[in-house]
């Protein structure tokens, strides 16, 4: 059930339900998604599309099969474009107008160098579980080695669920059981990171966001932890919630706000000592988001609603739209809109109304 639900295409929302540690036994086979080129479709618009980003002025959106939409209209129109693998991508990040990084199931992270015209693999589970057997055998520790010889013989099976990066060069990826990785060098090469203290269980990570000076992980069962030192440790942070995070987002200001299962939304400043309940109204899984200029932020609904907060505000304010399909990601597109990423393709909303 566990591996079904991580394949299927809403398994950035349902995996938060799926309890940590029980791992099914499989193959090491190297699945052939890995190195088949995405198929180029008309029918890649009706795609289900999982999560949205800028690019400069672009807007890059991926989703299931490898695929990489892009729109140079604010969300009005959409052409695909060409992937190195079939795999089901479940995040997109850009740290400028030309280089981004996408990333998925199979342990999958995908690089652009051209506003997301092109895209080459860089990393897959295979090299994923490789990197933690060297970095437990070089520490020496017996339990660590066991987890990452599990890892090995059960093939990339492991999904990347939200991307960071700080500049073209310093990135973070985090995924299922605890999956945690950086780059230095613009993911040319990415080495896992040592969080087994902040996080014993492997709880899943869905949501990190990274500044010049600390990370900020937010996963399932309430999992918080941060690390202030580019990752090289962490420290568990008290949570307010025992639910799943499902996003973690930054805004301008600093502010963090971590959102998840049964509407639950909490904020805190930018050291994420202390979390204070947002209301948002809804009883619905909130699983997209999206930072708005002022300093105030968006939340969606799985369900469609889109909630909008202004700066410092505590209430979450619904807006009267509403989307009839499952919303998996968002981004404010350069003329206002809100684009969102959904299991039946892309949708575009009118401009927020930010005060």
């Amino acid at each position: 059930a566990r591996r079904r639900a991580l394949a299927g295409l809403a398994g950035w929302a349902v995996a938060g339900l799926l309890p940590a540690g029980a791992r099914a036994a499989q193959t090491a086979a190297v699945p052939a998604v890995l190195s088949r080129p995405a198929l180029m479709s008309p029918k890649a618009l009706g795609a289900a599309m999982l999560a949205v980003t800028r690019a400069g002025s672009r807007l890059v959106a991926v989703g299931e099969r490898g695929t990489v939409l892009l729109s140079d209209d604010h969300g009005q129109h959409w052409q695909q474009a060409p992937t190195p693998v079939q795999v089901t991508l479940t995040c997109v990040t850009f740290a400028d107008a030309r280089h981004g990084w996408a990333a998925g199931h199979l342990g999958t992270i995908l690089h652009s160098d051209d506003g997301g015209q092109t895209w080459r693999k860089q990393f897959d589970g295979i090299a994923a579980a490789a990197r933690m057997a060297e970095a437990a055998r070089a520490s020496g520790d017996a339990e660590a080695l066991a987890d990452a010889q599990a890892l090995v013989n059960e093939g990339p099976d492991k999904p990347f669920f939200d991307l960071s990066f700080v500049d073209t060069r310093r990135g973070f990826a985090a995924g299922a059981y605890g999956l945690l990785f950086a780059t230095a060098d613009g993911g040319q090469t990415w080495q896992p990171l040592p969080a087994r203290a902040a996080n014993p269980q492997g709880l899943h990570l869905y949501g990190l966001r990274a500044t010049a000076d600390q990370l900020v992980v937010a996963g399932e069962q309430g999992l918080l932890m941060r690390s202030v030192d580019g990752g090289a440790s962490f420290s568990a942070l008290s949570s307010p919630y025992n639910g799943s995070f499902l996003g973690l987002l930054q805004t301008p200001g600093g502010q963090l706000v971590a959102h998840g299962l049964r509407g639950s939304a909490y904020r805190a400043g930018p050291d994420a000592a202390r979390w204070e309940r947002l209301e948002s109204q809804t009883a619905a899984t909130l699983g997209a988001s999206a930072v708005l200029p002022n300093g105030g932020f968006v939340l969606v609904s799985q369900v469609g609603e889109v909630l909008i907060a202004p700066p410092d505000a505590a209430t979450l304010r619904r807006l009267p739209v509403r989307e009839a399909v499952p919303i998996a990601g968002a981004a404010l597109a350069a003329d206002g809109a809100l684009v969102l990423a959904s299991l039946r393709g892309m949708r575009r909303l009118a401009s927020l109304p930010i005060e």
